[in-house]
């Protein structure tokens, strides 16, 4: 058998990625081996203050501050509009879903959830009280601009 560059290749990333496997065990966000089965985490509460918490970047959806557990968000029904429609608002109390919902991808206002921000779940989150399991060095815009015309004076 001939040794061709393109065997050369194969054996050299086999090589390689032998070399890494064996260099450092794999880690996981469980803090266990991958074969080694852990304790389920115990399940956090949600948030649940009915406040409206801050946005990080513009068009970022807003986070869900209650239980959604057992919502029935499908193509047969969508039980958060049951509180956040234009016409549920008054009693409910709830903020109303975004006019953006209201569009299709052309832009053109339709007079129903646009199909394609019916799925609530596909975008917004309900909030837990967990630790973050990575590390966050987010820095928020108004932080990075300090001249920023837009901050609110204090």
């Amino acid at each position: 058998m001939k040794i061709t560059p393109k065997w050369l290749m194969a054996l050299a990333i086999i090589a390689i990625a032998g070399a890494a496997y064996a260099a450092e065990p794999i880690t996981t966000l469980r803090n266990t081996a991958p074969d080694q089965e852990s304790a389920a985490p115990r399940i956090s509460n949600f948030e649940d203050t009915d406040q409206k918490r801050p946005r990080n970047y513009p068009e970022q959806p807003p986070t869900i501050p209650h239980d959604i557990e057992g919502y029935q968000i499908d193509k047969n029904a969508n039980k958060c509009l049951s509180c956040h429609a234009r016409s549920r608002t008054g009693e409910s109390g709830a903020p109303m879903v975004s006019i953006t919902h209201f569009m299709d991808r052309d832009g053109q206002f339709l007079a129903a959830v646009s199909p394609r921000r019916y799925f609530c779940t596909q975008c917004h989150v309900s909030q837990r009280q967990v630790e973050p399991l990575v590390g966050n060095s987010f820095v928020d815009i108004d932080a990075l601009l300090p001249n920023n015309s837009t901050r609110i004076a204090e």
